[in-house]
């Protein structure tokens, strides 16, 4: 009796947006590859997917993780907590299921897999079961730094990656002891990030970016931003390499 034989699991960073940032690895295994899986919010395609139009060939089938909440329940609910369990317990079971059947499934992610993804939630539930392969992706924080043309550490400098989400008091005390530092998650936590940086004293050295690498970005310095709306993706950057030479040198 011939055994049967498991499918791949494909973790594929889609890169900050725009899908000229795709890797060649990344097109590949999307044209391999048997199913398309991806994130989206319920009634939406997701911005992942949004991202491979063009590059997935027509008719793959393809397999909608649909999130159960967002931002409805603050996530140190217990709610939250519960849902989003059971939303990537059943989410893993579905691509398994695809798996077991000797099917690669590609899991689409924006940036990086495992850096701030949800990928990586079906990662540490499936990696240890079946075949796995994790195609890096440019992270949304060097998308934006690079479409903003800032140098954001040099020599010694230390760079903080700091979700917006995290307690005030802490963020302040976080941007005070590194020397560049990157805020993620900003949505509606703007007006927080901006009262820490100022407490901080960094707020002056704040650059503001949304949809980074995207045809509808943009960015300004945080100082000079008159709302506080931010979307979903968008993040605040803060250089280091103060000693960097002035842009009025010869």
């Amino acid at each position: 009796m011939n055994a049967v034989v498991k499918g791949r699991l494909i973790g594929v960073g889609t890169g900050p947006g725009d899908p000229e940032l795709l890797t060649v690895k990344a097109v590949k295994a999307l044209g391999e590859a048997d199913v398309l899986a991806y994130f989206a919010k319920q009634g939406r395609r997701g911005n992942g997917r949004a991202i491979v139009d063009g590059i997935v060939r027509d008719g793959m089938p393809e397999l909608p993780l649909y999130y159960p909440v967002t931002t409805e329940i603050h996530k140190d609910h217990d709610d939250y907590k519960s849902q989003i369990t059971d939303f990537y317990n059943e989410s893993a079971e579905r691509v398994a299921a695809e798996l077991e059947a000797g099917r690669t499934v590609a899991i689409l992610s924006e940036g990086d897999p495992l850096f701030y993804g949800s990928y990586m939630h079906l990662h540490v539930r499936l990696a240890h079961r079946y075949p796995t392969e994790v195609i890096p992706g440019i992270t949304a924080m060097s998308g934006c730094w690079s479409m903003a043309g800032l140098p954001i550490v040099q020599g010694d400098d230390v760079l903080s990656v700091l979700p917006g989400i995290m307690d005030e008091a802490e963020l302040v005390r976080r941007l005070k002891d590194t020397q560049a530092a990157v805020i993620m998650k900003v949505g509606r936590n703007l007006p927080k990030i901006r009262r820490a940086l100022d407490a901080a004293g960094k707020l002056g050295r704040a650059v503001y970016v949304e949809r980074g690498t995207m045809r509808n970005g943009g960015m300004i310095n945080l100082a000079e931003k008159a709302d506080d709306e931010a979307p979903y993706f968008s993040l605040v950057l803060v250089a280091g390499w103060e000693g960097k030479p002035s842009e009025d040198c010869e």
